[in-house]
C-alpha cells in the first residue's frame, strides 16, 4: 500500500485527476444511484450541464452544476458518448461545455456512460408507456433470437422472470393513453408498427378498454407467439365484440388460416358477399349469429321479434341456408366469419 502512496505521488495532476474522476464513478455506483441523482452528480463535477437520454423511453435528463434539473433549452453538446449494454447502444451522455472541452470530459463522459448502463440493467429504465418502436419489433419479432429478445424486453422494463402479454390494438385513441386504462398498476409498453398498435404488458384486462377501440389479445408466454396471437384475435373483432383474447376463439382461430381463395370460392362465403351490400341484412345475420335466439337477437337490434323472424326468413332464402336449424345457423356463422376475414 505504502509503494501505491509512492508512485501515485509522482503522478501529474492529469493522472491525479483522472483517478478522482474514476473514483468519484466507483462510489455513484456502490451507493446504487438512479439516473437523475447521476446526471445531477456529473454536472457538479464537470461545472456544465450534464445530460442522459435511453433512446427505449426517449425521456431526456438534464442538470445544471447548481444541483437542479435544467428546462433551459439544450444547447449544442460539447461532447457526446454512447450507452452501450451486453454491445447495444441503448442511449447516450453528453456534456454542454460553453468553450473548448477540457482535459477530462471524455473519461467524465466514458466513466457516466458505465455508470448509467449499470443503473438500467439494474432498475431498468424509467416508467413510461410509448417505448422505441424498434426496441418494442425486436421483442416481438419471430426472426429475434432468445438472448436479443430478452435483451429487448429488460431495456422496455420487463423482469426476466414474468411472462409478456401482447396486444395488437386498431384505434384512433393514443396507444398510451390505452395502455394506462388497461394495465394502470403494472409496466406497459405501447408502439406503432404499421397500421397496427403494439401493446406489451405482463397483465391484460380485457374490460378496461375504451369505447371506439379494436384489440386482439395473445395468450402465448413468448412475446414472438403473443403477437401472432395477437394479429390473428385482431382479425376477428367486429363492432360488436371489439376486443377478442386469441384463447377465446378455439377452434375458429383455424379459419384464419384457411387460403383466401378457398374462402372465396366456398358458396356460403360468396353468398354473404352478396348480401354485402345491405348492411341491414348483416347486422341482423351477426345479431342472430351472435345470440343463437331470434328474441335475444331482437332485444340487440331493438326490433320486434316478428320483425327479426321476416327479416331472418328473407336472409335464409337469400343465403340458401335453413337459419332455424343448429346446422343452419353454424354454417352461416361460419361463413359470416369467413367473409369478414376476407375483408380485414
Amino acid at each position: 500500500m505504502e509503494a501505491l502512496a509512492v508512485r501515485l505521488s509522482h503522478l501529474d495532476s492529469q493522472a491525479e485527476g483522472a483517478i478522482r474522476v474514476v473514483m468519484f464513478y466507483d462510489t455513484l455506483m456502490r451507493r446504487r444511484v438512479d439516473l437523475p441523482a447521476l446526471a445531477r452528480a456529473s454536472a457538479g463535477l464537470a461545472e456544465c450541464v450534464a445530460g442522459i437520454r435511453l433512446h427505449g423511453t426517449g425521456r431526456t435528463i438534464r442538470f445544471s452544476p447548481d444541483g437542479r434539473e435544467t428546462s433551459t433549452p439544450p444547447q449544442s453538446a460539447s461532447a457526446t458518448t454512447p450507452i452501450t449494454l451486453d454491445e447495444e447502444e441503448i442511449g447516450t451522455v453528453w456534456l454542454e461545455r460553453p468553450g473548448s472541452l477540457l482535459g477530462l470530459d471524455e473519461l467524465l463522459l466514458d466513466r457516466l456512460a458505465i455508470a448509467a448502463a449499470g443503473v438500467v440493467e439494474r432498475y431498468g429504465p424509467a416508467r413510461t408507456t410509448m417505448a422505441d418502436p424498434a426496441l418494442v419489433e425486436l421483442a416481438i419479432s419471430s426472426d429475434s433470437d432468445e438472448a436479443a429478445r430478452a435483451r429487448a424486453l429488460r431495456l422496455l422494463g420487463f423482469a426476466a422472470d414474468l411472462p409478456v402479454r401482447v396486444v395488437a390494438v386498431r384505434s384512433q385513441l393514443p396507444l398510451d393513453r390505452i395502455g394506462g386504462l388497461i394495465c394502470p398498476a403494472r409496466p406497459v409498453k405501447a408502439a406503432l408498427l404499421a397500421d397496427t398498435g403494439v401493446l406489451l404488458a405482463t397483465a391484460v384486462d380485457p374490460a378496461r378498454f375504451p369505447t371506439g377501440v379494436r384489440a386482439g389479445i395473445g395468450a402465448a408466454d413468448s412475446p414472438d407467439l403473443s403477437w401472432r396471437e395477437a394479429r390473428t384475435a385482431l382479425r376477428f373483432t367486429t363492432p360488436r365484440r371489439p376486443v377478442v383474447p386469441f384463447d377465446g376463439l378455439g377452434a375458429l382461430a383455424l379459419l384464419a388460416q384457411v387460403p383466401q381463395d378457398a374462402s372465396r370460392a366456398n358458396a356460403d362465403v360468396a353468398a354473404i358477399a352478396r348480401m354485402a351490400d345491405n348492411p341491414e341484412d348483416l347486422e341482423t345475420l351477426d345479431a342472430y349469429c351472435a345470440t343463437g335466439s331470434l328474441r335475444r337477437a331482437a332485444d340487440l337490434l331493438h326490433l320486434h321479434h316478428s320483425s327479426v323472424a321476416r327479416r331472418l326468413d328473407q336472409i335464409g332464402k337469400t343465403l340458401g341456408i335453413e337459419l332455424t336449424q343448429p346446422t343452419g345457423l353454424m354454417r352461416a356463422g361460419l361463413a359470416l366469419t369467413a367473409w369478414r376475414l376476407l375483408n380485414d
